[in-house]
């Protein structure tokens, strides 16, 4: 990195005074080895690995775009990639910087490998606030390598980063901390050098309750923890309570246990809501989880299963939403996740209930176990393959779609279930239509009344 002055004698006050920066800043990892999470991303040989000094061969590092939620440890790769590697280090803000800004790294770079033979690492933080115009300015010396770019973004950068410049580069996902991930970076935090020096305790409750708050944020955890520990301290208290840590916070302890009794009951409740129509209701449960930290796409599984065993053909728009909020859920997390779990909540409690698409599989099934299958009528087999007229295969078989209805007087069932009924429509919502809809085919069919 390249530091003015005042930056300098700042980092200069850092190092003389560790407490004055926060606690997120002064655990941050110095090595790859003390990154929390992302084991994915390092591995003997990745690209991470090569950029601080591990590539070997006539194989350069490559330019990276690291994209993840908040939290993932974006940032905290690039720093320790600054502290590693040999490479000039320069770092800059897609919020504050511009074309101009860039220009200038890109012609240093070029003087500095020139002149000196020192290769450049720049890292871009937040690329995707910059316009098609600022990315354009960066391919001529990512392509040319006169940088290898550490580039980071929370949004997708399929839809925020230009192509050109994402064929450039590798794209590095990272994943969302687990809550291991993040009560270790706590753990080691409360008792490091750099941290709280064991100053302070944290019971078992009030971890479970950082965790929460965390939602696999690590900087959120540790501003958190740090807040909570000032204020056990300024007490006199050497253990941080989950009172002291609810006030900090301003955000009450949710009784819920994600592995436990809490969980499936809560999660009964948001359903079992929605099954009653009770739209209020859901929302209190679906609030609770969302509270407590809750994987969101634990939510969403939910939900779509809600769908079909309680919606059914009444509103068959309804499964539809629950999988549009699954596949919005797995891309866009938490916060703005808990929208879209609540826009289906209340199409899903609000919608016309049926339950008929679930007793009709359920009496099907039942049957099939019962050993009622019988073979395939012999019209409706396979007469593709050779030999199979000889079989009687496909022999009197009706294409429904050479009669005027479209629909064929024929036997479609085994013998044993050839007047069995399983869906049994409700008049409710749009399943009415469906109600009318197996009439008349049944009808049509010559199917007898079982």
């Amino acid at each position: 990195m390249e530091p003015d002055l005042f930056t300098a004698a700042a980092e200069e006050r850092q190092e003389k005074e560790p407490s004055s920066s926060p606690l997120a800043v002064r655990m941050r990892p110095r090595t790859l080895d003390e990154v929390v999470g992302q084991q994915h991303l390092l591995k003997p040989g990745s690209p991470l690995r090569r950029l601080v000094g591990e590539a070997s061969g006539p194989a350069g590092p490559s330019s990276v775009i690291l994209w993840g939620p908040p939290g993932t440890g974006k940032t905290t790769l690039a720093y320790v990639v600054s502290k590693a590697t040999d490479a000039r280090f320069v770092e800059l803000s897609a919020i504050t910087a511009g074309v101009k800004e860039v220009r200038a790294v890109i012609d240093g770079a070029r003087r500095a490998s020139g002149g000196y033979g020192k290769e450049t690492v720049l890292f871009l933080d937040e690329i995707h606030r910059f316009s098609k115009a600022q990315q354009d300015s960066l391919l001529p010396a990512v392509e040319n390598r006169w940088v290898t770019l550490i580039a980071a973004t929370t949004e997708n950068p399929y839809f925020s980063v230009i192509s050109p410049l994402l064929s450039r580069s590798l794209l590095l996902t990272l994943e969302p901390l687990t809550d291991d991930d993040v009560k270790d970076l706590i753990r080691r935090a409360l008792t490091d050098e750099r941290g709280l020096k064991g100053a302070v305790t944290l019971p078992e409750e009030t971890e479970s309750h950082l965790l929460r708050i965390a939602g696999g944020d690590a900087r959120r955890a540790l501003t958190a923890l740090e807040a909570a520990a000032g204020a056990a301290l300024d007490k006199g208290e050497a253990e941080i309570g989950l009172t002291t840590l609810e006030e900090t916070v301003d955000r009450a302890a949710v009784k819920y246990d994600r592995d436990g009794d809490q969980h499936y009951d809560v999660a009964s409740a948001l359903i079992k809501s929605i099954r009653g129509s009770d739209v209020d209701a859901a929302l209190h449960y679906l609030a609770r989880m969302i509270e407590a930290g809750e994987d969101p796409r634990f939510i969403a599984r939910r939900l779509m299963i809600s769908a079909s065993e309680d919606i059914g053909l009444a509103d068959p728009t309804a499964l539809q939403t629950a999988v549009a909020a699954a596949q919005a859920v797995a891309l866009i997390g938490f916060p703005e996740a808990a929208l879209t779990l609540s826009h289906a909540t209340i199409a899903l409690a609000l919608a016309p209930k049926s339950n008929a698409a679930t007793t009709a599989i359920g009496a099907a099934l039942a049957d099939v176990r019962k050993g009622l299958t019988g073979p395939v009528p012999a019209h409706l087999r396979d007469s593709h393959y050779k030999g199979a007229t000889k079989l009687g295969h496909g022999q009197g078989y009706v294409y429904p779609h050479d009669l005027p209805e479209g629909i064929a007087a024929q036997q479609y069932a085994p013998d044993e279930l050839k007047d069995r009924e399983y869906y049994e429509p409700t008049r409710h919502g749009a399943e009415a239509r469906y109600a009318d809809a197996v009439e008349w085919t049944r009808k049509n069919l010559g199917r007898k009344r079982s």
